[in-house]
């Protein structure tokens, strides 16, 4: 399918969806993407390659039913991502917990910068929901879909609320260290392949992840806070978890303390993390 086709498929679809009401909406795109665009994107069939990868211990049973709700929580993602605003409600009343609640909190009222890192775990807009609701501004550095015609929509839904939003390149990376600099919040997902990136052990296999988020929290004295949006049983609600800060030290290590405590979520969840990603992919 190509791209075009692709953008208008999704359009169509979401015209349709917003006209639901919301929870409705979030479960529906859920099911149409895990039954139909998920399997035609070939998206369960790469979490369904990655699994056997990452998971040979699992029976092809246990890795299907993995990859199906793997496809089920990504169309729940992107629908709430473009209902920014219901989604934010639905969000309200939600309490952050976590050790690193006491450090940001200083680092607010002080003014220090803060990068927090999370992974495409769950729906990794929740924690910046919640967070924004308790007033703090924070922005965001995003890597642009392959899809042109898609990222120039759903764009739009991640600056349409919160801070400044920012897309990978120099000019955009650059966009967003200023903002750290002066002593802003940012927000970035670094578990995608780079290929420029250090291999990194991710879920027992070498990863390329790149360093600039460890680099940049060093070169700024920001704060480096994993947090994590993880979906609950209702596939509507939300555990907002803020860890404590990773100590400033060797890029590689900070790096290697925020993937673990990803993994670690990806071990209680194991199907909220977007298995749909070509997260091995070789060096260049």
């Amino acid at each position: 399918m190509s791209e075009k086709l692709q953008d208008t498929a999704l359009r169509a679809v979401l015209a349709g969806l917003m006209r639901l009401p919301y929870t409705k909406r979030v479960a529906l795109m859920g099911r149409l993407v895990a039954g139909t665009f998920g399997p035609l994107a070939g998206y369960r069939k790469r979490a369904l390659a990655n699994l056997a990868q990452v998971r040979p211990d699992l029976t092809p049973q246990d890795r299907q039913k993995i990859a199906d709700l793997v496809c089920d929580n990504f169309g729940r993602t992107l629908i709430e991502n473009y209902s920014y605003q219901e989604f934010g409600a639905h969000l309200r009343g939600t309490t952050p917990t976590g050790d690193g609640l006491d450090a940001l909190q200083e680092a607010r009222d002080t003014g220090r910068p803060v990068i927090f890192v999370t992974g495409h775990f769950g729906n990794f807009e929740a924690p910046r929901h919640v967070l924004t609701q308790s007033g703090l501004t924070i922005g965001g550095l995003y890597r642009p879909m392959s899809n042109g015609y898609v990222d120039a929509h759903y764009r739009e839904t991640m600056t349409s609320w919160g801070g400044p939003v920012f897309a990978q390149g120099s000019r955009g990376t650059m966009g967003f260290a200023r903002h750290i600099k002066s002593g802003g919040m940012g927000t970035l997902l670094f578990d995608v392949h780079v290929s420029e990136g250090t291999a990194t052990p991710f879920l027992g296999q070498d990863a390329f992840t790149s360093l600039s988020a460890a680099e940049m929290a060093l070169r700024f004295n920001a704060l480096l806070i994993p947090y994590f949006g993880i979906r609950q049983r209702d596939g509507l609600s939300f555990a907002v978890e803020v860890d404590a800060p990773i100590p400033h030290g060797d890029p590689l290590e900070m790096m290697q303390t925020a993937t673990a405590a990803l993994e670690e979520r990806i071990a209680r969840h194991p199907a909220q993390w977007f298995w749909i990603h070509r997260r091995w992919k070789p060096a260049r």
